[in-house]
């Protein structure tokens, strides 16, 4: 399979590309080798891990072997209509990822400390 590869001599990438993508909106019903059929196009791909529990469904982690391959899917795949339902692609990057779920665990302790002291948080 031929890859759709575009390299330029020393392109500078912005800090964020790398070869790690965080995938949204899939469909439920989708497989890894839909994934890799979708994605390999643009590349060899190291792994895929599908999200299958409750909070990861419909998402998905899709590694490639190259940067360069890996920046091309997202060019050409973010908005790609799967099924009816348009692909948000994303650069892996973790130290967001652990902010919003750090934020989340801070917003659940402050609503169960409110609810403890039958404090509102619209009460000023």
């Amino acid at each position: 399979m031929a890859s759709i590869t575009l390299r330029k001599g020393n392109t500078r990438l912005r800090p964020e590309v790398n070869r790690a993508l965080y995938v949204r909106n899939l469909p439920y019903s989708i497989t890894n080798e839909e994934l890799f059929d979708i994605f390999g196009k643009y590349g060899p791909i190291r792994q895929i891990r599908l999200g299958t529990n409750k909070e990861t469904k419909g998402t998905a982690y899709v590694v490639f072997e190259d940067i360069y391959d890996a920046k091309t899917a997202v060019e050409h795949l973010s908005g790609f209509n799967v099924a009816n339902r348009y692909l948000t692609i994303l650069y892996y990057q973790p130290t967001k990822i652990t902010k919003k779920t750090d934020l989340k665990k801070k917003e659940e302790e402050m609503a169960k400390l409110q609810a403890k002291y039958g404090v509102s948080s619209n009460d000023n």
